[in-house]
């Protein structure tokens, strides 16, 4: 009887404002604006060539800056945790404090840096190279991307290798196994749920972001958190922003299953 009132509050919580909100997102995706009749019509509207371009193109750069994030996040994450715990200890709380600044204002500074009067033009310039243009361009989205989400690859997969078994990996050493065997055959495979998470936690983000987006790609980039935001503020249909945000939680829940089931096989797999 106490554990249920001790619960009651959580369950209060979750209610107002979990489930409730999602029931009423669910129900306009199956109305249509003014009407209170079922349909899938929204449904069906977003897998129109125009709809359907934006999902890929969201799909594909939150791929691009999650594989990124990987193949930068993996070795600084060994990096970190080969280093003495008094390193470690000055070094990933520098390493996650650009987090505490605001997102937007993260975002804002890269517009200092990539425009056309910019850091990098003026450097470039002050040398006898001509302008660039990397604003609004799919890089400069995805520079964003990476630079916001990194830390978010790192810490999950740093987490799992401080944790691991140093004597493992010297027992195989003595072995006569090489630094390469060691690492594709023990530290990979035991990391592994690290880079799971990981990936979850960079792709989730990066196919529903709408600021990057927006900024560094100056609005000629709609990905689909754009669209899900024009639908609610700008054109006021929210029947079609929701039904674009149910598929949205769908995609992200089959990505989400794929990621734990590969996760569980690769853990059998090791044993």
């Amino acid at each position: 009887m106490k554990k249920r009132s001790a619960a009651l509050p959580y369950i209060i919580w979750s209610s107002i404002f979990v489930v409730v909100p999602m029931f009423l997102v669910l129900f306009l995706s199956f109305t249509e604006s003014g009407e209170m009749v079922f349909t899938f019509s929204n449904y069906k509207r977003f897998f129109e060539p125009v709809y359907f371009k934006i999902l890929m193109r969201s799909i594909k750069l939150a791929f691009q800056a999650t594989v990124l994030c990987l193949l930068i996040g993996y070795p600084l994450a060994m990096i970190l945790s080969e280093l003495s715990e008094r390193k470690r200890n000055l070094l990933v709380p520098l390493f996650i404090l650009p987090m505490w600044m605001n997102f937007l204002l993260r975002t804002y500074a890269w517009l200092a840096i990539l425009g056309k009067n910019g850091f990098i033009n003026k450097l470039l310039a002050a040398i006898g190279i001509q302008k660039l243009s990397m604003l609004y361009t799919d890089g400069a989205v995805l520079l964003g991307m990476v630079y916001n989400f990194l830390p978010f690859m790192v810490l999950p997969i740093y987490t799992v290798l401080i944790k691991m078994d140093k004597s493992i990996m010297e027992a195989a050493k003595d072995l006569g196994a090489s630094s390469k065997k060691v690492f594709t055959k023990i530290i990979l495979p035991l990391s592994m749920p690290g880079v799971m998470s990981g990936i979850t936690m960079v792709f989730m983000p990066s196919v529903t972001t709408f600021i990057i987006s927006r900024l560094l790609g100056g609005g000629q980039y709609m990905l689909v958190g754009n669209l899900i935001e024009q639908q609610f503020l700008v054109t006021d249909d929210w029947n079609f922003g929701s039904a674009i945000s149910i598929i949205m939680i769908v995609v992200i829940l089959i990505s989400m299953a794929f990621m734990s089931k590969t996760d569980k096989e690769d853990g059998r797999g090791l044993w």
